[in-house]
């Protein structure tokens, strides 16, 4: 399915409807996360500061790490306690949800950043960033 085009003050920007890999599409501007996710903006892919796309919310990302590394304490608490198996279970479980849901976010600034941006200026190395990319999709749905 082809993404729906969405007119803006500054050109044509993109709203992806066939999931994260509709971010490749070659334009000044892209919309990266589809409309009613975390961030529905239009990011500019002109930057070429040499920031990574994580870098506006690397104070977030920092504060939800910090946050899983307590859980991951506590649950070491939890065992040396010697508490219910169930409930070392659900702490692990929501540990491991955590940090899916960070590693999503960082794939979502990657795609609609690095790989955005090495798409639009084309050769080797916009090749060499959908693979990887890709690879990393792979990695997250095996994990």
């Amino acid at each position: 399915m082809a993404p729906a085009r969405e007119a803006s003050s500054s050109g044509t920007a993109y709203r992806p409807s066939a999931g994260l890999l509709a971010v490749f599409l070659p334009a000044e501007q892209v919309m990266h996360t589809p409309v009613g996710y975390r961030y529905a903006g239009v990011m500019d892919v002109a930057d070429s500061s040499g920031a990574h796309g994580y870098s506006a919310q690397k104070e977030n990302y920092a504060k939800r790490l910090r946050r899983i590394e307590g859980q991951v304490r506590g649950i070491a608490k939890m065992i040396d306690e010697d508490k219910y198996c169930i409930d070392v279970l659900t702490q692990i479980s929501a540990v491991n949800s955590a940090l899916q849901s960070v590693a999503l976010g960082l794939l979502d600034e990657h795609l609609g950043h690095c790989v955005t941006q090495a798409v639009s200026e084309g050769g080797d190395q916009a090749e060499a960033k959908l693979a990887e990319a890709s690879a990393a999709i792979a990695r997250l749905v095996r994990s």
